[in-house]
């Protein structure tokens, strides 16, 4: 019995140890992940060595620092989760990247978190400090908020319970009573709006995508700085997302009558 607990908590640390890695683009250094993740250094120095000479992590010598290595990337290339809806969403997305020269994200729900599975760059100078497997919550983003407005009360209450409403700026809501609220608002408008919610001098205008069942297996977002994102354009820039994930929404084989 032992030997099963130990095993399982090093599994557990491992993985906790992959996704704060994953999580931090510049990186984590041996003390950060003792700190963030409660691990015993030895512990954590033995797995990350481990990682290391397995090709799963590269370790920078200069800072000290442990990033994800090839061999996860290649695991990751692997996976095939939304690849419908990526393939359905993909062309519509980059249209409209096109006309706003915002960045756009295709997010789904993963285990109560949003995840992002593609995004599509504008050819500009300013660029979103985003990436292909961020998970967020879903309180303070707008692709969050758009999948999760259309979920049966009780899962949106398993998230809560799981997630918590965490604060990610002075505008996040916190309160569960006001986040259901604003699902009302959501499902009302069609469309989400993460305003400097997750990510002050930001804003994100979302909406889902359905599958032919009716159910929103994921979500457009479109963001950019709170002034490329201002009250003269986010009526246009609502009305381009919600084309695109009504196109997209239509190649999955939903129609309007499913859900009326």
């Amino acid at each position: 019995m032992k030997t099963e607990e130990t095993s399982s908590t090093a599994i557990e640390r491992t993985m906790a140890i992959f996704e704060a890695i994953a999580a931090r683009k510049s990186g984590l250094t041996l003390s950060d992940i003792c700190r963030q993740l409660e691990i015993p250094k030895s512990s954590a120095s033995y797995l990350l060595r481990t990682l290391k000479n397995l090709g799963y992590l590269n370790l920078d010598q200069a800072t000290g620092k442990y990033r994800l290595g090839l061999k996860v990337m290649s695991l990751g290339q692997r996976v095939e989760i939304g690849t419908d809806v990526k393939e359905a969403a993909l062309p519509v997305i980059q249209k409209v990247v096109e006309k706003t020269n915002l960045t756009a994200h295709l997010a789904v729900l993963d285990h109560g978190e949003a995840v992002y599975i593609a995004k599509v760059e504008p050819r500009s100078f300013i660029r979103m400090d985003t990436w292909v497997g961020k998970r967020m919550q879903v309180n303070s983003t707008g692709v969050g908020k758009a999948i999760a407005a259309y979920l049966s009360p009780a899962e949106v209450e398993a998230i809560i319970k799981q997630h918590g409403l965490k604060k990610r700026t002075v505008k996040t809501i916190t309160v569960q009573s006001s986040f259901l609220r604003e699902l009302d608002k959501v499902r009302a408008k069609g469309y989400a709006i993460d305003d400097e919610e997750n990510s002050l001098g930001a804003r994100c205008v979302a909406v889902p995508v359905f599958d032919s069942l009716g159910n929103a297996v994921a979500a457009i977002g479109v963001s950019g700085t709170t002034a490329q994102v201002n009250k003269a354009s986010i009526t246009k820039i609502v009305e381009l997302v919600k084309d695109a994930a009504e196109k997209a929404s239509a190649k999955l084989g939903y129609h309007t009558s499913v859900t009326g």
